[in-house]
């Protein structure tokens, strides 16, 4: 069994998977339009021209585990509250550089530094919204 996050953008999913690709060293495997679905899996018309080049599903593949991600319809996103994705990495130079680039045009919730539990913790929300915990744990 795995269990994968699954994160919703307001338009942004195409260039967030790609920041994330190249930010953790991942491979977009999966990125699918609203154009691309076939017809007889929504109503004629229903996916407006400014849908129609959003992502509908991609998935990035980051070490063992797969993040997805999508564009909901008008009138379907909604900012994440209430939850964040977690990234554990194996040196304290990983978390450094990694919570550096998610910091560009995001906010820091919790500056990196030594913890109880980690030789390195930081929180930060990216600039597509997106809440993240970037640790380094104790073994």
């Amino acid at each position: 069994m795995n269990v994968s996050a699954y994160l919703q953008f307001d338009g942004q999913c195409e260039d967030a998977f790609a920041f994330y690709a190249k930010t953790f060293g991942g491979e977009v495997i999966a990125l699918l339009r609203w154009s691309e679905m076939p017809g007889d899996a929504m109503p004629a018309g229903s996916v407006s021209p400014e849908l129609a080049q959003k992502i509908m599903h991609s998935e990035i593949r980051i070490g063992a585990t797969t993040l997805m991600g999508a564009d909901p319809p008008p009138g379907h996103y909604s900012k994440p509250c209430g939850v964040g994705v977690t990234l554990t990495v194996e040196s304290d130079a990983e978390a450094e550089g990694i919570f550096t680039t998610l910091c560009a045009g995001g906010s820091v919730g919790m500056p990196t530094g030594e913890t109880f539990f980690a030789h390195r913790f930081g929180m930060v929300t990216d600039r597509y919204g997106i809440p993240w915990m970037i640790v380094h744990r104790k073994h």
